[in-house]
């Protein structure tokens, strides 16, 4: 069986999720086409302290791009994406829709499971008549005075927007777009996916895990069966219901030569190479990451890779944090060498780094590397200073580089 070291498997990791892709002077609807391609999804999280969740992969990837490519890949006809429960609430390609039908078929099971018994046929029966009369609506639109539940901290919905929620998850509704305050248009599918793929047959459950299972491969170079099935949600082993699990898919895609076994430096479990993943001899990466990035997403997998623990702690009260509130990974060459606290000032027109700290791994030029990346991403939001704030081992040399770039 073939052996990777640690540093190899990174840089497969690292090629397969699109960090060789040379930098464009102005990013093209192409480009973002080949980006969401090699990210397989974009993950959807309304947080905007910087910049919204889904835009920022395609930013560490691409550099300075208009934001507009995203709305009109999602809204505009011919739309080369859509919104769906892909690894949590997401952007995916739009030929995924069909795969993804056993994933709404399981929801519609269980709806009194999630949804309890305020999400009745005759709600959601009425609210898609509605939908087909007045088109893309939100649920403040649709809703009709119901009393909102308080019981969830975080979570003040009507019973609209539950059935909403239940009917997407369906694929009974799909999401056409957000308004200015990122509240969710639904649609019926058919006004929003692309009809190639509405009429598509749906195919079976094991050539739909298998797709997802080859998908997530091709994301991610190499992983173990658990990153595999984490990257669409799938389960590794089967379940009670038997839906959807990764390890069978895993299995026919080594058989059929598309996934090689490997053993990795340092990892206890198996891992699988996919057949056309690359393996460069250096990585000449300089990102900053969000935390819904593929790369760090799966906590684990960073530590394996990158020897970087890593906890996002938004929802840490203050006084518990470690790092800060929103904190991004630095990435530089093929080693994640630092991290960030970032947040965009947009009133003050500032790019705060409230906090910054070094891994052990970073080399002496880390701090300069990270002024310039930080100039980069300030440009790119529209703000003209970075501040950076006395917190962390970095931030005494970063302000220094800050200034000598004229930050």
């Amino acid at each position: 069986m073939r052996s990777l070291t640690q540093a190899q498997a990174r840089r497969i990791a690292l090629a397969a999720q699109g960090f060789l892709d040379p930098p464009h002077a102005a990013p093209t609807m192409r480009t973002l086409t080949r980006t969401l391609a090699r990210t397989g999804v974009l993950q959807v999280d309304s947080v905007n302290v910087l910049q919204r969740a889904h835009y920022m992969p395609l930013y560490s990837r691409m550099g300075a791009y208009d934001v507009d490519l995203v709305r009109r890949a999602s809204e505009q006809a011919p739309r080369r994406m859509v919104e769906y429960w892909a690894h949590v609430q997401a952007f995916m390609p739009v030929d995924l829709w069909p795969v993804m039908r056993h994933r709404m078929a399981s929801y519609r099971t269980q709806r009194h499971k999630w949804w309890g018994t305020v999400v009745t046929e005759d709600l959601t029966a009425g609210l898609l008549a509605e939908i087909a009369d007045r088109g893309a609506s939100t649920a403040r639109d649709l809703d009709d005075g119901l009393p909102r539940s308080k019981e969830h901290w975080g979570w003040n919905w009507s019973a609209t927007r539950r059935a909403l929620d239940y009917l997407f998850v369906t694929g009974d509704v799909a999401i056409a777009g957000r308004n200015s305050q990122f509240e969710i248009r639904y649609d019926l599918p058919e006004r929003v996916v692309p009809r190639e793929y509405v009429d598509a047959p749906t195919p079976s459950l094991a050539d739909a895990r298998r797709e997802l299972v080859l998908r997530a491969a091709r994301s991610h170079g190499v992983a173990t069966g658990r990153c595999l099935a984490d990257y669409y949600r799938m389960r590794l082993q089967p379940g009670v219901d038997g839906t959807m699990a990764a390890q069978d898919a895993i299995d026919e895609l080594v058989a059929e030569g598309e996934l090689e076994p490997v053993t990795i430096q340092g990892w206890r479990r198996p891992a699988y190479l996919h057949r056309d993943a690359r393996l460069p001899r250096r990585v000449g990466a300089r990102a900053l990451l969000s935390p819904f990035d593929p790369v760090v997403w799966e906590r684990e997998r960073a530590e394996h890779l990158f020897d970087f623990h890593y906890r996002i702690e938004i929802y840490t009260p203050p006084e518990k944090r470690v790092h800060g509130y929103y904190v991004l990974p630095f990435l530089l060459g093929d080693q994640i060498v630092g991290r960030v606290d970032l947040k965009a000032d947009r009133g003050t027109g500032r790019l705060l780094v409230k906090a910054a700290y070094t891994e052990p791994c970073a080399p002496p030029g880390t701090a300069t590397e990270l002024a310039a990346e930080l100039g980069r991403l300030a440009g790119w939001l529209g703000l003209d200073r970075v501040v950076v704030e006395p917190r962390g081992d970095l931030a005494a040399t970063l302000t220094v580089a800050a200034v000598t770039a004229g930050l």
